[in-house]
């Protein structure tokens, strides 16, 4: 069942997005490192009212645990969910502290179907979580961010669970690598760049690019985006939100 969206001024972060125009899908790619804002604080709302403000059809997000001790028992997700009223999709990375640890999907849509796989992770395991629409694939990932092999063999695991894609599919997530390196070489070499090129991190002194968009390229069909953004939100989390619209031709 779809949560019921909790009442709450959107416009309390100090922005508002208006609903991308007929046709365009909006997608947010968010790491929220569980709600702990630069100010130290644990802030559901205050990402919710994020969300809100936005107003996207899916969101991708990274870092988000479900029941650990860290986080006192809470579902980061599930109440995500419930404060912006989308369904929610998981994919856990990892095992941590009675909980799990990792991806998650938020939707207006509800998903036809969802899965994950693991992806490399010396220090840490990583996932890839993938969520079906009627229309589209949403993949959300948060790739190793201290080995650059991994990050590689990870784009080589994506594009082979993209290899038969018979839907336009999407990529977003917190690559942990900076435009000209070989990580969005290997990339780029499959994959439509929709986001741009703007700094993504730290949100409070953001000084390099690791949080993306992408389109998978594919024969029958493009992607036209009609705008991309970098909201400047710098304490909600260490990361700054990353949306585009776009129209699949």
């Amino acid at each position: 069942m779809k949560p019921q969206r909790e009442s709450g001024a959107v416009q309390a972060r100090g922005y508002y997005y208006e609903k991308p125009e007929e046709g365009a899908i909006r997608i947010l790619t968010y790491n929220i490192r569980n709600c702990i804002g630069m100010d130290g604080k644990t802030d559901f709302d205050r990402v919710a009212d994020v969300i809100k403000a936005i107003n996207p059809h899916v969101v991708a997000l990274q870092e988000v645990d479900s029941v650990t001790r860290r986080m006192d028992g809470a579902d980061v997700l599930r109440i995500l969910a419930e404060k912006t009223g989308m369904y929610y999709a998981y994919g856990p990375a990892i095992s941590f502290q009675g909980g799990k640890y990792g991806n998650a999907v938020l939707s207006v849509e509800k998903p036809v179907a969802s899965s994950y796989i693991p992806l490399p992770g010396r220090q840490e395991r990583r996932s890839l979580l993938m969520v079906e629409f009627e229309d589209y694939v949403l993949y959300c990932t948060h790739l190793n961010n201290r080995y650059p092999g991994d990050r590689h063999g990870s784009v080589k695991i994506i594009d082979y669970e993209a290899r038969d894609a018979e839907k336009p599919v999407f990529l977003a997530g917190d690559i942990n690598d900076t435009p000209g390196t070989y990580t969005l070489e290997l990339l780029t070499a499959n994959w439509q760049q929709l986001s741009g090129n703007d700094y993504t991190f730290r949100s409070d002194r953001p000084d390099r690019c690791i949080d993306y968009i992408f389109g998978l390229i594919h024969d029958d069909f493009n992607y036209r985006v009609l705008q991309q953004v970098v909201v400047n939100e710098p304490v909600a989390s260490d990361h700054l939100p990353v949306f585009v619209d776009v129209v699949i031709e």
